[in-house]
């Protein structure tokens, strides 16, 4: 390997790792939902608060943390949230109740947003604006694997050591990769100081008069949201006569994650070839036919469908964070963790909203709920981006 392009290659890594430490811990519960419902004894509902929990912390922590990343820089953020995320991971599998376990997840929650949204605003700082869709895209293929490993590691483990192992397993695997984001992220060389808090508050509030930018935190409200309905309430689907999946099978699904980690460093390519916008609207039409899939009976046509909506899903993150930090000139972190708390509120209404209709109309009402959002997406990106 060439000298010169070492510290570019650890710079690679280092985001990718940071994204997936943040995502290993975010999903930790999500395949296990189903097993921990029947322990304590609540509904399917009631037991997706602790997703909820985590996601709603994020919406509330995500905008501020932005606004104070603008003034005391990046690395410092990003490497001792790491470390202090480890710390509710751990007591998590000391709690007894879902109300103690979801107070847990919710501080969890608050620790996540100097991970990734600080993450993704370095990158807009130090990359060329050329090279930022391609190293967003590593930071979500890093993403993507941390999500499917936050899922299939607790629920192949949890058939094996229990299901609070498996969580302490996430906690030491958080803790590694904060040694490695620490001693591989360069602190940053080209971020530019906010003059306050108040002044970067002032400023986040400014992001609210570009409408590009408007229109894509209405675009991440929608990613997440489809992304937490379907592989949340897909994990009740198959948990139920006649397929009756145990944990480890339901880890097993997010398999379907992987694909898309290979494909994400390509979007910037993507985008130049056919257009943001045209490019865009091409992949949501593929995610409806992909939840659209999961309404059939045979597993193989499910893992098709799963695959198609982990695949479209992570392209439409990459290209709508890449987006962000490109459209923000000014205060990218605040951008960012504007973005991040539309996102995440998202996730909370995909978590809850979904579980209403689960209640009431099944995983077929589920599937009509994602299919009505992704609509909406498309109907987001045909009138507002370039």
């Amino acid at each position: 390997m060439p000298q010169g392009r070492k510290p570019l290659d650890l710079r690679n890594f280092a985001v990718a790792t940071a994204g997936f430490a943040a995502f290993v811990n975010l999903y930790s519960p999500q395949a296990l939902l189903p097993e921990l419902a029947r322990e304590f004894h609540v509904g399917a509902g009631e037991i997706s608060s602790l997703m909820t929990a985590g996601t709603a912390a994020i919406a509330i922590s995500a905008p501020f943390t932005g606004a104070l990343a603008d003034v005391v820089g990046r690395k410092r953020l990003i490497s001792g949230a790491m470390f202090a995320v480890a710390i509710p991971t751990m007591i998590i599998t000391l709690m007894g109740s879902v109300p103690d376990m979801t107070f847990w997840r919710f501080v969890q929650g608050l620790l996540l947003p100097p991970i990734f949204t600080v993450t993704v605003a370095y990158i807009g700082d130090e990359w060329p604006p050329k090279d930022v869709a391609r190293v967003a895209g590593l930071y979500v293929s890093g993403a993507s694997i941390g999500g499917f490993s936050g899922r299939f590691i607790p629920g192949i483990l949890a058939d094996l050591i229990g299901w609070r192992s498996a969580i302490q397993v996430v906690g030491l695997i958080t803790l590694a990769a904060a040694v490695i984001v620490t001693l591989t992220l360069p602190r940053e060389s080209k971020f530019v100081r906010s003059d306050g808090l108040l002044s970067s508050l002032i400023q986040m509030l400014r992001h609210f008069r570009d409408r590009r930018l408007v229109a894509t935190f209405a675009v991440g409200f929608g990613v997440l949201f489809n992304f937490i309905a379907t592989f949340t309430y897909i994990s009740f689907h198959l948990a139920a006569p006649p397929y009756l999946f145990s944990p480890t099978l339901l880890g097993l699904l997010f398999v379907t994650y992987l694909v898309s980690s290979p494909l994400m460093p390509w979007s910037g390519r993507a985008i130049a070839m056919f257009g943001r916008r045209r490019f865009v609207l091409g992949i949501i039409f593929l995610w409806i036919i992909g939840a659209l899939l999961l309404l059939a009976a045979p597993i193989v046509v499910i893992l098709i469908g799963l695959t198609l909506c982990a695949v479209c899903g992570m392209f439409c993150q990459t290209i709508s964070t890449s987006y962000v930090t490109m459209t923000a000139k000014e205060g990218r972190s605040s951008a960012v963790g504007l973005y991040a708390c539309i996102f995440y509120i998202g996730g909370s209404a995909g978590a809850f909203l979904t579980g209403l209709a689960w209640n009431s109309a099944g995983w077929n009402g589920c599937v009509a709920l994602i299919v009505a959002m992704q609509i909406v997406i498309a109907a987001i990106v045909a009138a507002a981006w370039d």
